[in-house]
């Protein structure tokens, strides 16, 4: 029985999907002015781990994930860049692809993109008129009345957090409550020259943020899905808003689950670009392979902060490689067998709110039976390794080779080891080997554990290495 943790009701829930077999899920994305951090990675990777498994256990899953691909740090960065929104957001959409495929997190059914919904964002809004929820500020945009709607803040439990208060109080100006905010803004004439627009029974303008995802997931799902998901960043104001514009525009609150994933810390704060501090997923990738990166985000509960620092992300290729280690010299093509009470704990782990530190215990439970078992030289060996595949390919892990895993971390971040230099000492060793020459064997396995290089002799004198 699958239970998933709700932030609107605060305790884990027992799933259960509005249409039998069927999982509706909405994902808030990126906004596309510059390349994808690490914190969006975590997120989307938390997200493509749940969808992975949701899928294992037999729904039908219909993921949206969206793109906002207009907004003032877009239209900022493209003036600087001294392009067009759209030449800049089609490049960074690209960019964002090429980044998260890297890192084998599966792209959603459907990416829609706030400029092509402009319509239905308009038809949303008017609606939200016509209920009295929103009112026309006197600088033209329009606004969001806040007090119309009971229970506002209900999913963060914020009615007026002084963090967002010092902020928008500045805009008190034209606004009937503080904590009043912008479902569509208003072009001031010849303010920004080439700013993106669109006509609106209001004049011309763009939406404001928190309509876009409310409009866009009702054009798509209608007025009800299952999970609506997304960083924990964004419970106030963004999904609070959501919330109460799908409540005063559709008498309902749009999802029955909110699932929101730990942020990623750097020196303490989050990683945001607001901040002007994060990696990009490209920096890393640099340094490190993306299977590691992909392992180290979910190496914590989901729900859970993360910090991010060289010890702990080596931890996770140390981790990552112990388990690629387990499934060397083994049948990639033999099924699952013999591993029945793993599978079953694997399963209810995920069950429980989709646990992966604990999913992880259990891969490193059948890595050790595994070794073992070869050491023994049992026939049940192939039969545990497919067992470890199997489960760690149900949220994205060992999908390489383990050979090929295991020598490009090895030339990735050991800058003492030079791949040529190693196998050609290890030849000389297996000569030295052959030849009964046991003193030089033993020098030269001692210059290579200097170099980090850690030697496996098989029983068929084939020797196996890799980095320590």
């Amino acid at each position: 029985m699958l239970k998933i943790f709700n932030t609107l009701t605060k305790k884990k829930e027992k799933f259960t999907p509005i249409d039998a077999g069927k999982i509706k899920i909405y994902v808030c994305g990126v906004t596309v002015y510059d390349l994808c951090h690490l914190g969006h990675a975590r997120t989307f990777i938390v997200f493509d781990s749940v969808i992975r498994y949701l899928r294992h256990c037999g729904y039908q899953v219909d993921y949206v994930r969206n793109i906002t691909d207009i907004d003032d740090k877009i239209i900022k960065r493209a003036y600087e860049n001294n392009e067009t929104t759209e030449q800049l957001t089609n490049r960074m959409i690209q960019e964002m692809h090429l980044d998260l495929d890297a890192l084998n997190i599966l792209r959603p059914n459907y990416e829609p993109k706030v400029t092509e919904h402009i319509d239905i964002i308009i038809k949303f809004i008017c609606l939200l008129i016509s209920k009295k929820h929103a009112y026309t500020a006197p600088n033209g945009d329009i606004m969001f009345s806040v007090k119309t709607m009971r229970n506002y803040g209900i999913l963060s439990n914020k009615k007026n957090p002084p963090e967002i208060h010092d902020n928008i109080l500045k805009k008190t100006n034209i606004k009937k409550n503080p904590m009043d905010f912008v479902l569509w803004k208003k072009t001031i004439s010849n303010n920004n020259p080439g700013e993106p627009c669109w006509p609106s029974p209001w004049g011309s303008g763009r939406p404001g943020w928190h309509i876009e995802c409310s409009a866009m997931n009702y054009s798509i799902f209608g007025d009800r899905i299952d999970i609506h998901g997304g960083g924990s960043d964004l419970i106030f104001p963004h999904h609070d808003n959501e919330i109460a514009q799908s409540v005063c525009a559709n008498e309902t609150a749009c999802a029955n689950i909110w699932m929101h994933s730990g942020l990623l810390l750097l020196n303490y704060e989050k990683m945001s670009k607001s901040l002007n501090n994060f990696f990009t997923i490209r920096d890393i990738i640099k340094n490190y392979d993306p299977e590691t990166i992909r392992y180290f985000l979910m190496s914590a509960h989901y729900r859970s902060q993360l910090k991010y620092n060289d010890n702990n992300i080596k931890n996770a290729q140390a981790s990552l490689k112990r388990l690629y280690i387990a499934l060397r010299d083994t049948n990639p093509t033999i099924k699952p067998n013999g591993g029945e009470y793993f599978i079953s704990k694997f399963i209810s782990k995920m069950n429980d709110d989709f646990n992966t530190p604990e999913a992880y215990s259990v891969l490193f439970d059948i890595a050790h039976k595994l070794n073992n078992l070869k050491i023994k030289g049992h026939s049940l060996a192939q039969g545990m390794a497919a067992t470890l595949k199997y489960l760690a390919n149900i949220i994205g892990l060992l999908y390489q080779n383990p050979e090929i895993f295991l020598k490009q971390i090895t030339s990735k971040h050991n800058k003492n080891c030079h791949l040529e230099k190693v196998q050609k000492l290890i030849q000389c060793r297996e000569v030295a080997r052959k030849n009964n020459q046991w003193e030089l064997a033993d020098r030269i396995r001692k210059k290579l554990t200097i170099m980090g290089i850690t030697l496996e002799d098989g029983p068929t004198g084939i020797t196996k290495w890799h980095c320590k």
